[in-house]
């Protein structure tokens, strides 16, 4: 009964149990915010990668597969898969609407109803309607609203004859009209230059079947609307239009095949016609579906749908035989970057374990100076009754105290640093307020006062104490008034645009264990020799 009393007065006697603490607290903090960055990191990763691009990737080479209609159908038959779409991937080369300015980009080439059922791309369009902003830019201009409709999947096909196909751009290719403001969202700063309001120019570099390079194909597009995926390079490159403009533009149509031999009027004569072709085809899964299960039945029916077509004499092409073709699931067509990823994240969790022996360190040579001060107290706890398994119990509660009370608070610091990260950020982004620099200097002021009063008072221990107080808050002063903002989280270095903010709480129960057990450890060896201690020598100790 009588260890915790002991402890708990031990720990309220002094102020070096409150320093362990201390240290503890911010040794776990340090590993429960990296390892939660790291952790929301990989986590960010692998959720954008399976929205961007379904469960199951089917990549042709860049002349496509034909007839894969008959595929999606088949693939779409079966109960592992939910949904599956065409994709046509190129490079291509973007004329921005204002002066001459032009942007290299990622070309997909989507059917929007389908490709919304794979990937969920409605959720990912920034406009629902046009800004307030916008509207009253154009009825101070005398001009009407542009028809867009931001509701539902968007229209990419050309409405007529005349008129120019959909074009939907990653958010961040134009930032000369808007700025991310708080919660992510957009907002318009430059009403005229809203890329809705504008026309585009892509241009890509078709190839001819035989591989081929022609001329380069031009087209303007109507911006439809804009997307943001949360991953900086894609939102910074890619753009979306519609499948059939795509396909046409890249000579992946339909095509005429004419015989070799000229015909008596000096024409060729057209015996069949090539079908549209599509490089990927990203496939769904179920619910319930896992990912390699979707794998292992996308790869059977491709092998049973080629086989089947092979044999079928009537079609002018054939598609690739299984072995050209990489069916892939998501995690394996992004190993590249996740395999790094994941190997980073548990070399710093092993890294940071190190963290844990300063926590041992401390408790130990605190508790060995503790043991010291206290070898008469241990003295009398032993002659009137204590056992040696008491003392040793009484100074591992001691231990176990300051472990527990430094891992629960260095868990609630982590929360609130990491769940607030991002507006940190921001404000370590800013230039310091002029307020916040006079008020550290007014307050490194008044310590400088306080610790020359307590000078001459005689008091050299708390003027000394009071004196380096001044100097950190002299240091800290200078630091805010030169203080001009930086990015530390560079978005096309980091890949996301937010640094992630939430805790990894597996992790940071792990941390808070492992701290405790390692409090307890470091108190391990000066308790055992204060149980050690002989109570006759200890009651004669000056």
């Amino acid at each position: 009964m009588y260890q915790p009393l002991l402890a708990n007065r031990y720990l309220g006697s002094r102020i070096i149990p409150l320093i362990a603490v201390a240290a503890v607290a911010l040794c776990v903090a340090l590993v429960i915010i990296v390892v939660s960055v790291m952790s929301g990191f990989l986590d960010m990763l692998l959720n954008s990668g399976r929205t961007l691009m379904g469960d199951v990737i089917v990549r042709g080479s860049d002349s496509g597969i034909p007839y894969y209609e008959e595929f999606i159908d088949q693939v779409e038959a079966h109960p592992a898969a939910a949904a599956a779409t065409p994709v046509i991937d190129s490079f291509g080369l973007l004329k921005l609407p204002y002066g001459d300015q032009h942007e290299g980009v990622q070309v997909w080439g989507i059917e929007p109803e389908s490709f919304n059922r794979v990937v969920d791309f409605e959720t990912s369009l920034v406009w629902r309607e046009t800004p307030q902003e916008v509207r009253d830019a154009l009825e101070f201009m005398d001009t009407s609203e542009p028809e867009q409709k931001f509701q539902g999947t968007p229209q990419l096909k050309p409405t007529s004859s005349d008129a120019n196909p959909g074009i939907i751009l990653g958010v961040e290719i134009d930032s000369a009209a808007k700025v991310r403001g708080e919660g992510g969202k957009y907002r318009v700063t430059a009403p005229t230059w809203w890329m809705p309001l504008h026309n585009v120019e892509l241009t890509l570099v078709p190839f001819s079947r035989t591989g081929q390079l022609e001329k380069p194909f031009n087209l303007k597009f109507e911006i439809t609307n804009e997307f943001q995926s949360g991953v900086y390079n894609i939102d910074s490159r890619r753009v979306m239009i519609d499948l059939a403009t795509a396909q046409r533009m890249l000579n992946l149509e339909p095509q005429p095949i004419f015989d070799r031999e000229k015909a008596a009027e000096g024409e060729f004569v057209q015996i069949g016609t090539s079908p549209a072709r599509a490089q990927m085809i990203l496939v769904r899964a179920a619910d319930g579906v896992s990912p390699e299960e979707l794998q292992t039945a996308v790869a059977t029916i491709y092998r049973t749908w080629t086989d089947r077509v092979s044999v079928d004499e009537s079609r002018v092409d054939q598609p690739p035989p299984e072995r050209f073709v990489r069916i892939r699931t998501w995690r394996e067509h992004l190993r590249d970057l996740i395999g790094p990823v994941e190997k980073e994240r548990e070399l710093m969790r092993i890294l940071f374990s190190i963290v844990y022996l300063v926590c041992a360190g401390l408790v130990l040579s605190i508790f060995w100076a503790i043991v010291y001060e206290k070898t008469r107290d241990i003295g009398v706890l032993r002659s009137v009754g204590a056992s040696r398994s008491g003392i040793l119990g009484l100074f591992l509660t001691y231990g176990l105290v300051i472990g527990l009370a430094g891992a629960i608070l260095g868990a609630i610091l982590a929360s609130i640093v990491v769940r607030n990260i991002n507006t940190i950020h921001e404000a370590l982004g800013q230039p310091t307020p002029m307020w916040l620099v006079v008020s550290a200097f007014v307050v490194s002021g008044m310590s400088l006062v306080v610790s020359i009063i307590l000078f001459f008072r005689d008091s050299l221990l708390n003027s000394l104490l009071a004196f380096l107080g001044t100097l950190l808050l002299i240091g800290v002063s200078f630091a805010l008034l030169g203080h001009r903002g930086f990015l530390m989280w560079d978005p096309s270095v980091y890949y996301f645009n937010e640094i992630p903010n939430k805790v990894d709480w597996f992790s940071g129960v792990l941390t808070m264990a492992g701290a405790i057990f390692f409090s307890v450890l470091g108190a391990a060896i000066p308790a055992a020799r204060a149980a050690d201690i002989d109570p006759v020598r200890a009651l004669r100790y000056e």
